[in-house]
Order: C-alpha cells, then sequence, then structure tokens
C-alpha cells in the first residue's frame, strides 16, 4: 500500500537521502537554472515500510509549472497525476518538464500522458557539469549524456486532457 503525501509533510532529511542516492544530491542544475530540489514544492510516495520509492517535485513560475519525478515502480503516473491537479487548481495553464534525451523511458511515460516535445538544448548537460561535476558522462543504458528535452502539456478545461 503506498501513500501519496506533499513533500511539506516529510522531513526534509528523507528527501534528501532519496536526492542523494538517486542523482548524487538534491541539487539540480537544468538550462532553466540551478534548484535544491529538497526546497521545492512536490509529492512523496511512502511505502508501508516508511520508505521514499517516488519523488516529484515542482515549482510554479509565469503560470507554467516545471516538474521532474524520480521513480522507478510505476508509480509515476499517480505522482504526476497529483502535480496536474495542483497546477489545474492553482489556474496553471501550461506544465514543463526537463529531461536528457537518454532517459529513453521518460520520454515514453511524458509522451504516454500527453506531453509533447516542445524544445531541445544541444550540449547543456556541459554546461551543467560546470556547476555539478557529479552528473554523469555516460547513463546506464550507454547513452552519452548532453543534451536536455523539455516536454509540455497544456492544461484546458480538464488536466486529463
Amino acid at each position: 500500500m503506498l501513500e501519496v503525501v506533499g513533500t511539506s509533510k516529510v522531513d526534509k532529511k528523507f528527501i534528501n537521502e532519496f536526492f542523494q542516492k538517486h542523482w548524487g544530491s538534491a541539487e539540480m542544475v537544468l538550462s532553466s537554472g540551478t534548484f535544491k530540489c529538497d526546497e521545492l514544492d512536490g509529492f512523496v510516495a511512502i511505502n508501508e515500510m516508511g520508505e521514499i520509492v517516488g519523488l516529484v517535485t515542482n515549482f510554479i513560475h509565469n503560470n507554467v509549472c516545471e516538474n521532474s519525478i524520480l521513480e522507478n515502480i510505476g508509480i509515476g503516473t499517480e505522482l504526476l497525476t497529483k502535480v496536474e491537479e495542483q497546477a489545474y487548481s492553482q489556474e496553471v495553464i501550461h506544465i514543463r518538464v526537463t529531461t536528457t534525451k537518454d532517459t529513453l523511458r521518460a520520454l515514453s511515460f511524458y509522451q504516454k500522458r500527453g506531453y509533447c516535445l516542445t524544445d531541445l538544448f544541444p550540449n547543456a548537460v556541459a554546461k551543467a557539469r560546470e556547476i555539478k561535476p557529479e552528473i554523469p558522462q555516460v547513463a546506464d543504458n550507454g547513452i552519452p549524456i548532453r543534451d536536455e528535452i523539455v516536454l509540455s502539456k497544456i492544461l484546458q478545461g480538464s488536466i486529463y486532457r
């Protein structure tokens, strides 16, 4: 049984540990800026043993919600739905997610849920490595980590569009 709660209801220490384990640090460096993920709003999926098994962080600016999901056990849809519901209730009309071209599962995941490829930033990760050198050169699937890809979804009338 999974419980999904807001990140504000979870000790930041546990959120930080989750980011450390999965991304090497709680700092996310993108072409749009540097973010301390453990300070962002979002939702956490917690299993029956009290462990974080999924996490989505997001921030809203200029009526756009930017988000990032960390998961790998099939709960991403539930986390993304929570973000979309929250964004819709705050009258956000546009959701964006930034990923890298090596994350084939993420690209598939978002497109299946109505997101479209909207921007490509070639070699953006090289700039990010200047700030966060622990970003690996190659993903676990053997694809070099170089480019950022932005996927977007417009929330019009219903979050399930």
